[in-house]
């Protein structure tokens, strides 16, 4: 299965930063920004959590939460988000499961070798549990700030 636009989103259930839980049937009703990335603390993934995080303010003013997806543990999401005070949810996959469902564990090449790894892509779930977008092998700069243009356009 793959998450792709038109379709009904895949499930989401995940433990969460701070002791939490996040699901897509908890948020039925509403919009929301899922966006999966490789992994906590490096430069990239880094860029795009402190780019939604500037953007949270807005994202709120619209009822629309934003959830990154990583396999890091929660407790690393936590360093995370402590380290750089950010402002979204954190959803930790380590079984990979949900990566799986939504179609971004995907085969990915780095200076000739291949490996499993995370794509970097977003979703934007529409109040009927909908892909309204979708944006996959995500280029971090100004991409939060595209995200929001959606979400203002739904």
């Amino acid at each position: 299965m793959s998450a792709t636009e038109g379709q009904r989103a895949p499930a989401l259930d995940l433990p969460t930063d701070n002791g939490g839980q996040v699901s897509l049937a908890a948020l039925k009703g509403k919009p929301a920004v899922v966006y999966f990335y490789p992994k906590d603390d490096t430069t990239g993934c880094t860029r795009e959590a402190q780019d939604f995080t500037a953007l949270a303010p807005d994202f709120a003013a619209l009822g629309v939460p934003v959830i990154g997806v990583s396999k890091d543990t929660v407790k690393k999401h936590d360093k995370f988000k402590a380290k750089y005070d950010l402002a979204v949810v954190l959803a930790s996959d380590e079984d990979g499961a949900a990566c799986e469902a939504w179609g971004v564990w995907v085969q990915k090449k780095l200076y000739g070798r291949e490996y499993m790894g995370i794509e970097r892509a977003t979703f934007l779930i529409d109040a009927g549990g909908r892909v309204a977008r979708a944006w996959r092998n995500v280029k971090v700069a100004d991409h939060a700030a595209a995200v929001l243009e959606a979400v203002k356009a739904l």
